[in-house]
């Protein structure tokens, strides 16, 4: 089920700095690929920023002549100036004495011509450069999530038990694939144009104080206010970006849920309750996404606005120098186009705010998991233990555990199992069985005591070279989307086709499996289904088959006949038995019938084990065992009548 309140919004706000910094040294092993895409973005931005003042160079070019074929040819610009004093002009003359132009010559197509081909040149290598920095960050972001998702996937295999017994499968699939998806997208989408975007502003910068200090100055005066604007609606953006990918997750685990249990979602008539709950959490990340958006979406506008009022003030004082002659008209028109490259990447950063806060928030849900606490490490080299032969003696000394520090569960249990020993473990829920179990595979520590395979502590030995000895049937039966061969060899994949079959006809399931249309190549889906009616029963068969094929020294049986028939279960009984000399047998059953042959049977309550024997000694000493037995025998005869 859904982890309670995994939909709520967070009680904090997350580190956005510090999962931010995080990010980026995910980068370090593209930091050669990096330096070459910042330096095609510098050559970029550098050969555009230079454009307008270009432009502005051609535009001095036209005016000059315009103004130039207007006055007396053969005087110089001194004596046209003073001219224009003398007839009372004088504000013309101080806005003329700003400009270069000779009298009585007009405008000069050749030289403006070969200015705008220039500037053609320089904003067409301006593109290339842009088009080739945009492709090696395409490849260093796609390498850095590929390398991201190759860690979650490593981490996946490290985590114990116990966490993703604490997560609903539906949080942890969305932090493997919609935050990674996220993370992704906005890394594609802002990266680039984020760099691009600082280098333009400093590029811009420099030409401004190059053309007029004073107006540069004047430019600046908005920034403040830029700067206020984007901290404060991105500090209130933030942790709402934060709740909407945590309500993604609490919905995604809520639908993968109903859809893995639908047909008992139907058959006890909860569609109604499903859907309530499906509402719940969609109106929460309906709620967290829109004030996300809404918060976000505030900036871009406000950026506007505060862009629009830069330009107002740079039009009226360039208006004013040009008018007092210390600045030319082509240098205003290039100031102009240049607060405007200023200004719109400052609303470049910030429209991509809620793009990045949405990409952050992924990536700390990503690093969250990351930096949960792993399984302790297997022992290596000398320090890694192992049997000199594997033959199934298992040996339990004083062996504790509990799952939450002030519940205990196992106290104290000591047991020895001979090899080729069939043991049963029976009582009732709770009381510790599959918990044995798990213990034994090392699905969980032992807080005490030891647990010894053949005289050695398992704890020495390396999890993999354990589990390899053990094979498991599960009474949830699980099979994976490929062909009914390859679901019996997946735990020996260098199997032939005859010992698949082989393993088949011991767990009796060859009979059924060539009744299919293809037979052992039959497809299975994920769930196990192929659309040609294999049921559950059928599908243990084949998890018995699998465990066979693999040939376990010792075989853990954990519920493995609960879901096939009474005549099928005696079956399997007969096969298990023609293998018991040569594997020990851990069989966990609440079905006492099943286990009537058992060398040794365990009755454990709260964690410990209160008899032992076979099964008729435990029915002469009229224990708990006995009282087990003789209920189901009762509830048998209730059933009949």
């Amino acid at each position: 089920m859904s982890t309670p309140g995994a939909g709520a919004p967070p009680r904090r706000s997350m580190d956005f700095t510090g999962s931010g910094k995080r990010l980026l040294r995910q980068f370090r092993p593209e930091r050669g690929r990096l330096l070459a895409m910042v330096a095609l973005l510098l050559a970029s931005t550098g050969l555009s920023v230079l454009g307008p003042k270009l432009l502005g160079d051609a535009t001095d070019l036209i005016f000059a002549g315009f103004i130039g074929q207007r006055l007396p040819e053969g005087a110089s610009r001194e004596e046209a100036l003073h001219g224009l004093r003398a007839a009372g002009d004088g504000g013309v003359a101080d806005m003329l004495s700003g400009m270069d132009f000779t009298p009585g010559r007009g405008i000069d197509f050749g030289a403006v011509g070969g200015v705008l081909l220039l500037v053609i040149a320089v904003y067409a290598v301006a593109g290339l450069l842009m088009l080739a920095s945009g492709r090696i960050s395409a490849r260093v972001i796609s390498r850095t999530v590929h390398r991201l998702r190759e860690q979650v996937e490593a981490k996946l295999s490290r985590l114990p038990l116990s966490y993703l017994d604490k997560q609903s499968r539906g949080e942890v699939l969305s932090r493997v694939t919609n935050d990674i998806d996220n993370l992704g997208q906005t890394l594609q989408q802002t990266l680039g144009q984020l760099i691009n975007s600082l280098l333009t502003i400093v590029g811009v910068l420099v030409m401004m104080f190059w053309i007029s200090p004073l107006l540069a100055l004047v430019a600046l005066l908005t920034v403040p206010l830029s700067l206020l604007v984007a901290t404060r609606v991105g500090k209130r953006a933030q942790p709402q970006f934060v709740a909407q990918w945590r309500s993604t997750g609490a919905l995604n685990a809520h639908v993968e849920e109903m859809y893995t249990g639908h047909s008992l979602v139907k058959v006890f008539g909860r569609q109604r309750e499903s859907a309530e709950t499906f509402r719940e959490r969609n109106e929460e990340l309906y709620r967290a996404s829109f004030k996300a958006q809404f918060i976000s979406g505030i900036m871009q506008p406000a950026m506007m606005f505060v862009s629009n009022l830069n330009y107002v003030l740079v039009a009226v004082v360039g208006g004013l120098r040009v008018a007092s002659g210390s600045l030319s008209i082509g240098d205003v028109q290039a100031f102009v186009q240049y607060s405007r490259q200023f200004t719109q990447p400052l609303n470049q950063v910030a429209s991509m705010a809620n793009l990045v806060q949405s990409g952050v928030a992924s990536a700390e849900r990503v690093f969250e998991l990351l930096d949960a606490e792993e399984q302790a490490p297997d022992p290596e080299g000398a320090d890694a233990e192992r049997p000199g032969e594997l033959r199934g003696r298992v040996e339990l000394k004083d062996v504790s555990f509990r799952y939450a520090e002030d519940q205990p569960l196992i106290d104290g249990l000591s047991l020895s199992v001979e090899p080729g020993q069939t043991v049963a473990i029976v009582g009732p829920t709770g009381a510790g069985k599959t918990t044995l179990v798990n213990l034994l595979l090392r699905f969980y520590e032992v807080r005490g005591g030891r647990i010894l395979l053949d005289g050695t502590d398992i704890a020495a030995m390396p999890r993999a070279e354990l589990r390899t000895g053990i094979g498991m049937v599960l009474q949830d039966t699980w099979l994976f989307g490929g062909t009914i061969a390859e679901n019996i060899a997946y735990g020996a994949q260098e199997s032939t086709r005859e010992q698949v079959e082989e393993a088949a006809r011991a767990a009796h399931a060859d009979r059924f499996i060539r009744t299919l249309p293809d037979g052992y190549d039959t497809v299975l889906d994920d769930d196990g289904g192929d659309g040609t009616g294999v049921s559950a029963g059928e599908k243990q068969l084949i998890t018995i088959a699998r465990a066979f094929l693999s040939d376990p020294v010792i075989l853990v049986l954990d519920e493995a006949t609960s879901s096939v028939d009474t005549r099928t279960e005696v079956l399997i009984q007969r096969a298990m038995a023609r293998l018991a000399a040569q594997r020990t047998s851990f069989v966990i059953a609440h079905r006492l019938s099943t286990i009537r042959d058992a060398d040794v049977i365990l009755v454990m309550e709260n964690g410990s084990i209160v008899e032992q024997g076979d099964h008729e000694t435990l029915l002469r000493a009229d224990g708990a065992y006995a009282r087990l037995y003789q209920a189901q025998f009762a509830e048998a005869v209730t059933a009949v009548d």
